[in-house]
């Protein structure tokens, strides 16, 4: 039975967690039957509120183990042996392995398929026998997709949309976005130091206001919100939100008015401020891992996977 636990930071003192392999079905049919249930990105597992909640968790994992046919993996087998699928990004050990260049496409197939899961220390895809059949009949499109994201593939790709105006325009917002910059209403400044909810960069940190008028031409370009407001905007500085920082930051009560967005920024709301720690959280691994490679090794090719 589930041990009980304390609530996280922002739920009920009492509860259970609840651990089990991704499936996003899986996933669907507890979030039903446990609507009160709030994922812990941090433990990479579920907590239910409720004194209860354990007891109410074994019977719910006890009941998903009955649905399963214990004889599925070895009918999987014999699927294989019969059909197999020969792939440069497939192995077969224990299960069936899956490791491919980053690809939203690859993802996206993969998490349809059931109990498909991400394993964070091989960096590869682990998939099941007994699904199988249900990998045979994607795989078409998972291949294609991870054959159009090898990087000599995406680098032609690259140059050839080099001169496209799509690939201009992309490139003048990215200049933009290095500026951390942000136009507001000299009148309505933001406050320094804390965190605000903007149009174009989401919950950031502003720093400083630079006193610098912004052009018109630069607004109309980069900050349509604020195209055909004729009041004067100045330049304000602003940085990325650390997690702790996000954590720390109370979300607002009641969704932004007329003033507040005619203004272009806000205090962020919760769903805004969840979107941002997720963010946040992702960057923090991505730097970790980056920091705990042996130098000169290489990144693996597959991303972490989101499991809710």
């Amino acid at each position: 039975m589930p041990k009980p636990e304390p609530g996280f930071d922002d739920g009920p003192a009492t509860g259970a967690i609840a651990e089990f392999t991704y499936d996003r079905k899986t996933v669907e049919r507890f979030r039903e039957a446990f609507p009160r249930a709030r994922w812990n990105e941090e433990r990479r597992s579920w907590f239910v509120p409720g004194k209860t909640a354990g007891k109410r968790i074994a019977q719910w994992l006890a009941r998903e183990r009955d649905k399963l046919d214990p004889h599925a993996d070895a009918k999987g087998r014999d699927a294989y042996a019969f059909d197999p699928l020969t792939s440069q990004y497939l192995q077969i050990a224990q299960d069936i392995e899956i490791r491919t260049p980053y690809s939203k496409e690859v993802v996206a197939r993969l998490r349809s398929i059931p109990w498909a899961r991400w394993d964070d220390e091989m960096r590869a895809w682990r998939v099941p026998f007994r699904s199988y059949e249900a990998l045979r009949r994607s795989w078409a499109d998972i291949e294609a997709a991870a054959r159009a994201s090898e990087p000599d593939e995406r680098k032609r790709r690259q140059e050839a949309e080099k001169h496209s105006p799509k690939y201009q325009r992309a490139k003048l917002h990215y200049d933009e976005r290095r500026r951390r910059r942000y136009p507001v209403p000299a009148e309505a400044l933001p406050p320094i130091g804390q965190a605000v909810m903007t149009f174009s960069y989401g919950v950031v940190i502003v720093t400083e206001v630079a006193g610098e008028i912004a052009d018109p031409d630069d607004i109309k370009r980069f900050y349509p919100h604020a195209a055909a407001d004729p009041r004067d905007f100045v330049w304000v500085r602003w940085r990325l939100a650390s997690l702790s920082e996000l954590v720390a930051t109370w979300p607002a009560r009641d969704r932004p008015n007329d003033f507040e967005k005619g203004r272009g920024w806000w205090n962020p709301s919760l769903d805004e401020l969840r979107i941002s720690r997720a963010q946040a959280r992702s960057l923090e691994r991505k730097k970790q891992r980056r920091l705990s490679r042996p130098h000169g090794e290489k990144p693996g090719p597959a991303p972490r996977e989101a499991t809710h």
